[in-house]
């Protein structure tokens, strides 16, 4: 019998090791089979909760929040384009890529969890945002992400043309940083295990197998 495994994935669109951690899990569980049933529950983070509408092109954001120089990002870009493409996602950022505000995005998953789309959704944006270079914080392109995802294109224009959701993701927001989540993606085990970072899928298959072999607490 699998054993049934709850991970809440922390994470934000704009953050490339999100998509390369979320990968790596998918990949592990592949190869997990029917050792373990797992329920996965996207969770929001922002990086950049306070990002102008436009966004601000990722060197200049990079530079400002983190002290990179162009050399250094343009090395981080090129080291992510690898390990993305290891795992099997086209990452494909540019000089002239821009960070954008995600909020908009984490009201659609909220929306898109209830639907029993969430993850059809995560990987649309993702596709959106890293593969294709779109603005996630426009609504037209969250509409076609959601379609794409299975998601009725009316509802998810009702949803962003109102403040549907916004709470939610607000106080899931404040509930995972009040349990030390600082920085993304967060995989969190059965509400006990903490996995960091972008991990490839042998860290992930090596930890879901010993927690695969642990009792099931009640």
């Amino acid at each position: 019998m699998p054993r049934p495994i709850r991970i809440d994935f922390v994470s934000d669109i704009s953050c490339p090791w999100c998509i390369i951690g979320l990968r790596g899990l998918e990949i592990a569980l592949e190869r997990l089979g029917d050792a373990v049933e797992a329920d996965i529950h996207f969770q929001p983070f922002e990086l950049n909760p306070a990002m102008a509408p436009e966004g601000e092109n990722i060197i200049e954001h990079i530079g400002r929040k983190y002290g990179a120089t162009p050399e250094q990002s343009a090395a981080n870009r090129a080291n992510i384009r690898e390990r993305a493409a290891s795992v099997g996602f086209t990452m494909a950022m540019t000089d002239t890529s821009r960070i954008y505000n995600s909020f908009d995005a984490h009201r659609l998953l909220h929306w898109a969890g209830i639907e029993g789309r969430q993850t059809a959704l995560k990987h649309a944006l993702f596709d959106s945002y890293f593969t294709h270079g779109e603005d996630i914080s426009d609504h037209d392109v969250l509409i076609a992400a959601a379609v794409r995802a299975g998601l009725d294109a009316e509802q998810a224009r009702a949803i962003l043309s109102s403040d549907l959701y916004a709470t939610e993701v607000r106080e899931a927001e404040r509930l995972w940083q009040g349990r030390g989540i600082q920085s993304v993606p967060a995989i969190v085990i059965d509400n006990r295990y903490l996995i960091s970072g972008g991990q490839p899928p042998e860290s992930f298959e090596q930890a879901l197998r010993q927690i695969a072999a642990e009792p099931v607490q009640a």
